[in-house]
């Protein structure tokens, strides 16, 4: 048994020991995991900001910025990374300030328009009782009866039984720590955005320093591996937010035609709202449609419902013609493996699990199919060189026979 065959059984009998000690501590091991990850949130946070916004900000970089002066000198190198960086921020800023001033305004007015709808039926609750009355008088004495309930009601009694709800249970502290983590989140956020722009601005050197770092501690062909795997991973995500975005101006697209051929209120705003919201793949537009059909259901009711037809049947065309194809084409992976990630991926880890399952079974996918073809590759081989072997045997025993004849 030679040293190397030594070293793997070694790992593998270390590995079951960590296995079997951190399954009989699952408490202790979860506990430091959320440690972790807390103490590490703000870089995660700026990995993943950074990771999104790469996307656009290469863009910039090869369309905008491809003269000479921009590829050999340092300083307009540099003048280049900076000006791709901030157009990147200019746009992605825009795109969230007009979705939020094209749609929480017009929240904020459905919402208005309903609760002055709610006061005028309060208001207006007597004298229904009272037509209720006349038009229904064998009922006069069980709806007068209503009528001095509702007049008599101790609404300054209801306020203290709220009140006293309020304090006796837990909301006070439910809200302080609801604030905590909100102000836990900005923080986290803000640090990450500061790290994202660094990492951006840096992420030659910082890839170049890994790279030296890994190949001084690991085996090399460990590490050409892992580089493999890791540019493969790039390229995955980034063709899987090209599509993503692709696929969801298709659908606010499709909305906004479909909504303005037939007249309904809201068209551009929904169609907006819908298209942010089906960044969240396959079901991310649910979100929209809710929004939206709330919207609308504060002017007409019966559009509301007319708009929930046109989503179910805009929805179904794009789950499973559009998506599969637009989404699953860009990352190289089959429809039907795009669905499977999705609905695993959402049932594990909810919408993370969605946005990240896509591109990871691309990976695997691709890594798969690879390690399949150099395996039947090489099976091929070896079964062509058998067959000339066996061939030259053959012939050999040929020869021989008709020797032996002669």
């Amino acid at each position: 048994m030679n040293r190397d065959t030594m070293k793997k059984i070694m790992g593998l009998i270390a590995f079951a020991i960590l296995l079997y000690v951190g399954l009989q501590n699952t408490r202790l091991v979860s506990a430091a995991l959320r440690y972790v990850v807390g103490l590490t949130a703000p870089f995660l946070i700026g990995g993943c900001i950074a990771f999104v916004l790469n996307v656009p900000m290469r863009f910039f970089e090869r369309n905008l910025f491809t003269g000479k002066k921009a590829t050999q000198n340092k300083r307009m190198r540099q003048m280049k990374r900076i000006g791709s960086l901030l157009l990147t921020l200019v746009v992605v800023i825009g795109v969230i300030v007009v979705v939020l001033f094209m749609v929480v305004p017009e929240l904020y007015n459905s919402f208005a328009a309903i609760g002055r709808e709610m006061t005028r039926a309060i208001t207006r609750i007597p004298q229904l009782l009272d037509d209720a009355a006349e038009m229904l008088p064998m009922f006069e004495t069980e709806i007068d009866s209503l009528r001095e309930s509702f007049l008599n009601v101790n609404w300054r009694e209801i306020g203290t039984v709220i009140r006293n709800f309020l304090q006796e249970s837990n909301i006070l502290s439910s809200t302080f720590s609801i604030a905590t983590s909100v102000v836990s989140g900005v923080a986290n956020t803000i640090i990450g955005i500061v790290f994202a722009i660094y990492i951006l601005l840096q992420k030659e050197n910082l890839g170049r320093q890994f790279r030296r770092l890994f190949y001084a501690l690991l085996p090399e062909k460990h590490v050409d591996w892992f580089l493999r795997v890791c540019s493969l991973t790039s390229a995955s995500f980034n063709s899987f937010l090209s599509g993503q975005c692709l696929e969801a101006f298709i659908l606010a697209a499709m909305f906004f035609v479909s909504m303005s051929l037939l007249n309904m209120p809201y068209a551009l705003v929904i169609a907006v709202l819908i298209g942010v919201t089906a960044l969240i793949p396959i079901f991310g537009a649910f979100i929209g449609c809710i929004v939206g059909a709330f919207l609308i259901l504060t002017e007409n009711p019966l559009r509301a419902l007319i708009f929930i037809i046109i989503f179910l049947v805009v929805q179904q065309i794009e789950g499973n013609l559009i998506y599969p194809r637009v989404v699953g084409g860009s990352i190289g992976l089959p429809g039907i493996w795009t669905l499977v990630a999705v609905t695993v991926g959402g049932s594990l880890f909810g919408i993370i699990g969605m946005l990240v399952f896509i591109p990871l079974s691309s990976v695997f996918y691709k890594l798969l199919r690879r390690e399949v073809n150099r395996r039947t590759h090489k099976f091929a081989e070896v079964k062509i060189q058998n067959e000339k072997k066996e061939e030259e045997n053959d012939k050999e025993t040929v020869e021989r026979e008709q020797s032996s004849k002669d």
